[in-house]
Parts: structure tokens; sequence; C-alpha cells
């Protein structure tokens, strides 16, 4: 068996010192391969186990039906506007005593746990109240949660056209003198890929770090 082959010393160093320099050099090489190797491991392993989505998968071949309702400003604000972005769609209303203040609660930490990524992300509440929620008193409340955040409204029928193919529900129920009238409706949050296609539906209750991981993979496709 040959030997060891080794560096030639460096003027004053003694063989000793060679052999600890050399010796040295090995282990780094040795543990930057061992790096590479779990490296190539865990994207092989990525490739076998597919990733478990937090939201339930929806298998969509076309592009969700583009529609255009009042945003920011009074301005008009389709869905096809934010092609190229992962679109994060919710239907609530800002006189919602509960579950819409604690879904945009949700929705704003996945935009936080993002990070820079939260730039290729937009957040759309779509209102199920048209009759109170105008585009200033629903953007005013989107805002508060985050500024980055966009609220749609619309006609009572241009409301029912746009959550019809999400599959939302939503009917007024009776409230106090104090609320008004109140909605009950589906509590989910779409995710739509960067190509419009609806992909996962968030149910009430997941939380914002589940949202971002999902979001991610989303983004990476």
């Amino acid at each position: 068996m040959g030997n060891l082959a080794t560096t030639p010393p460096e003027a004053g160093e003694s063989d000793q010192e060679t052999r600890t320099r050399s010796r040295s050099k090995i282990i780094i090489i040795a543990l930057v391969a061992m790096a590479a190797g779990i490296g190539l491991g865990y994207i092989l392993l990525q490739m076998i186990i597919p990733y478990q989505y937090h939201g339930s998968a929806i298998s969509s071949s076309q592009p969700m039906t583009n529609f255009t309702l009042t945003g920011p400003g009074g301005e008009p604000v389709s869905l096809i506007d934010f092609r190229d972005k992962v679109v994060l769609i919710y239907f609530g209303y800002t006189f919602c005593p509960d579950v819409c203040p604690a879904t945009m609660v949700e929705l704003k930490a996945a935009m936080e746990k993002l990070g820079k990524k939260a730039d290729d992300v937009q957040v759309i509440m779509i209102t199920l109240d048209p009759e109170r929620d105008t585009w200033k008193v629903l953007q005013e409340y989107v805002q508060h949660f985050n500024p980055d955040f966009i609220g749609l409204t619309g006609t009572e029928d241009e409301i029912i056209a746009v959550t019809a193919p999400f599959g939302i529900f939503f009917e007024k129920e009776e409230g106090t003198v104090e609320t008004g009238y109140l909605l009950a409706h589906t509590a989910a949050v779409a995710a739509l890929d960067k190509e419009g296609k609806l992909r996962l539906l968030f149910s009430f209750g997941t939380p914002g770090e589940d949202i971002a991981q999902d979001v991610e993979q989303l983004l990476r496709e």
C-alpha cells in the first residue's frame, strides 16, 4: 500500500507540522464532501417524497375565471392583474366579530414569516357585505393588518358571481341592535398559484406559519 501523498514542507516547517497540516486538509476535504453528500441526499429525498401541504390540495387544470371588482381608490381591480404572484383570497366582511379578524391576523403572520418572499404574494379580502363595506371602509380594515393587503367590493350580483367558482357560501343572520345583521359564511382562504390556478384551501384556524410554508412551496414551482 503506497504512502499517503503530502504537500512539500514549507520553509522552516518540521515534518510533524507538515503531517499535521496535511491531515487537517484531508479532514476539511472529507467534511466538504460529507456536506455535499448530505445536500444531494436531501434533494433526492425531496424528489422521492412529495411535499405535504397543510392546506387542502385542489387539482385545477385551468386558471380561475377572471373577475373585476372595486378596489383602492374606487378603481377597478382584476384577478389577472396579479398573474405571476401567489394570491391568497379571503371572503369575509368588516363587521365580522371574530372569524374574519382572526383569519386576517394569521394572514398577517404568514406574510411576516415569508419576509422578502412576501413581495411575490398578494393577499386579497373580498367582502361578502357590499351593503356596508365600501372600498374605503374595506381598505382601512385590511391595511390595519398589513399595508400591502387589498380589499375588494362590488355589487351584490358581482360578489355572488365571484364567490360561486370558489364554493363560498354566505347568508344574512339576525344580529343585535349594536351589530346589525351578521353573515354566516365559509371561512376559508383560497391560494392561487402564479398561473392563477386554485391550488389550496386553508380552513379556519390554519396557523400563519403553515400558510407561509405552503406558499413558499407554490413560489418554488
